[in-house]
């Protein structure tokens, strides 16, 4: 045991967790060749290939999916043993990578505001965010993320919730547009204009649909893009019309050629919650980095809570 190197348990983590030596190095803060020497050394020091090519990818031997979750376990544990007193923790000498997941909206909206008061307290800590391509709650179950931020969905009831603020959805066009200069907009006049749609899933309806259904009305989705920075991209080069969370919209107005309005017919609010495992609830920096989110978006949410 006086030679062990105890790191090598992180490593056998993210690589059993990503099944990928590329994922599992952005993941470790490294560069691929080390993480694939890092598997070298876990190959030669648990005499087991762990992971092994299948096609294109790498799919883990029966004694790796075996180590797995004792390997999880223990890098938890490690972790929580070695993380400072909550008494006494100081988030200036914090060295730790923190991954959050949440959708393209809030990163644009919120992440320099986050960077920037981080940086202030704790140079140490470095965040990763992830795309968010479903509500899945098993990233945050198997640890594969600190944090889920979003809509609440199928979290599962042991995940914790907080609230971070509510937002609303609003038009935006380009400056010029008839839709705003040619009389009031009225739910007859926006439903008959064209539309970007934004959906990851390509879905045509959205909440602009549910709120025009009652009144016998059906916006022409023209385009379905699968981000809100693309619909802004066409919004302000073409007629169409896009929807999207004022939020997301207010970081934006420096651009100059877009114009927000609100929507003819009422919408239903959006509440955009932190997610984290209960694993965390008392770990410090965890809390910490609660601490920081809630206060960064509270103030800039469209509604406060």
């Amino acid at each position: 045991m006086a030679d062990a190197d105890l790191n090598l348990l992180t490593a056998l983590d993210a690589l059993l967790s990503e099944q990928n030596v590329a994922r599992a190095a952005v993941r470790m803060g490294l560069s691929e060749s080390a993480m694939s020497r890092t598997l070298a050394r876990l190959r030669e020091a648990t005499g087991d290939e762990l992971l092994v090519r299948a096609g294109r990818g790498m799919v883990p031997t029966p004694h790796a999916l075996a180590l797995h979750d004792r390997v999880k376990a223990l890098v938890h544990e490690s972790r929580a043993v070695l993380q400072p007193a909550a008494a006494s923790f100081d988030p200036h000498v914090l060295q730790r990578w923190f991954a959050v997941r949440a959708n393209d909206g809030f990163i644009e909206a919120f992440a320099h505001h986050l960077v920037m008061r981080i940086s202030q307290e704790a140079p140490g800590v470095r965040l990763r965010f992830s795309p968010k391509p479903d509500k899945d709650v098993r990233p945050l179950r198997e640890g594969l993320i600190d944090l889920d931020v979003g809509v609440l969905g199928e979290s599962g009831p042991e995940v914790r919730v907080q609230a971070l603020y509510r937002d609303r959805f609003v038009g935006v066009v380009r400056k010029g547009h008839p839709l705003l200069e040619q009389g009031p907009v009225t739910p007859e006049r926006y439903a008959a204009c064209d539309h970007v749609v934004t959906s990851r899933h390509g879905r045509t309806e959205g909440p602009a649909d549910e709120a025009l259904a009652p009144l016998g009305l059906q916006r022409h989705a023209a385009v379905i893009v699968p981000s809100f920075s693309t619909a802004l991209s066409l919004a302000a080069e073409t007629q169409l019309v896009a929807l999207m969370p004022s939020s997301y919209f207010e970081h934006l107005r420096a651009r100059g050629s877009l114009c927000a309005f609100e929507l003819p017919m009422p919408t239903q609010q959006i509440t955009v919650s932190q997610m984290w495992h209960p694993r965390f609830d008392k770990d410090p920096a965890h809390r910490w980095l609660r601490k920081i989110v809630l206060e960064v978006c509270r103030p800039r949410g469209a509604v406060l809570l």
